[in-house]
């Protein structure tokens, strides 16, 4: 199955670079290198996952992103020079899946793309891999099928694959409590190495989007241990 990738970065050397990279793993590769330009490849073709520098040319990085996430669910991963933790924070609160700090190991920007897209295909995202699973507990109802989760009847705003996936786990096991590791074990499928914020705002974010549909806040905070539904 071929994977589309584009490549949002205004600096020529470093967008050659990365494509050269990516498509030696059998991934095909665009580039742009404005927000204006992204902009317009994104209304022309559906990408697999966007790689997108935020300090752009026309548009900026932020507005490609909210462009992005009014369109569905692109796995976007971040490239930024900004490294704080409060930067950080910011990146994944507008709607990324993951960012990269520059400047980067080419082979952690492969081995990142690699997270996204096996989590792209174990969510059923991909039409082609899609599951026809529906879980509901109480007023809440995941579709794994549309890539929904609806409360109360209606449909949430648009979540990002780690959002699904943490309602999903949650869902499932409605009485369990789980360890905020196990959480981010299971919605990045990676090891989880001691950091808390990545998963807290996340979580922060579901809440945000539950309550523009009802006042009930269905994710309880275990102190000490880590979220559970209630």
């Amino acid at each position: 199955m071929e994977r589309y990738i584009l490549i949002v970065e205004d600096d020529t050397s470093i967008n050659n670079l990365l494509k050269e990279a990516i498509e030696k793993e059998n991934f095909i590769c665009e580039q742009a290198f404005s927000g204006t330009e992204a902009k317009l490849l994104l209304d022309m073709k559906e990408y697999t996952l966007v790689l997108l520098d935020l300090m752009l040319p026309g548009i900026s990085g932020e507005e490609v992103l909210g462009y992005i996430r009014q369109k569905g669910n692109i796995p976007v991963i971040v490239l930024t020079a900004k490294d704080s933790i409060d930067d950080k924070i910011d990146v994944l609160s507008l709607g990324a899946d993951d960012y990269i700090t520059k400047p980067f190991d080419i082979k952690e920007v492969i081995a990142r793309i690699k997270v996204q897209l096996r989590h792209l295909d174990n969510t059923g995202d991909n039409t082609k891999n899609k599951s026809k699973d529906v879980i509901s507990y109480k007023d809440i109802t995941l579709d794994k099928n549309n890539f929904t989760v609806k409360v109360e009847g209606k449909e949430l705003p648009k979540l990002t694959k780690q959002e699904f996936a943490i309602l999903e786990l949650l869902i499932k096991n409605p009485k369990r409590a789980f360890t905020k590791e196990e959480i981010f074990e299971y919605a990045w499928e990676e090891p989880y190495i001691g950091e808390t914020k990545t998963l807290d705002v996340h979580i922060s974010n579901i809440r945000k989007k539950i309550k523009t549909l009802t006042q009930v806040d269905c994710i309880e905070t275990v102190w000490g241990i880590g979220y559970k539904l209630y």
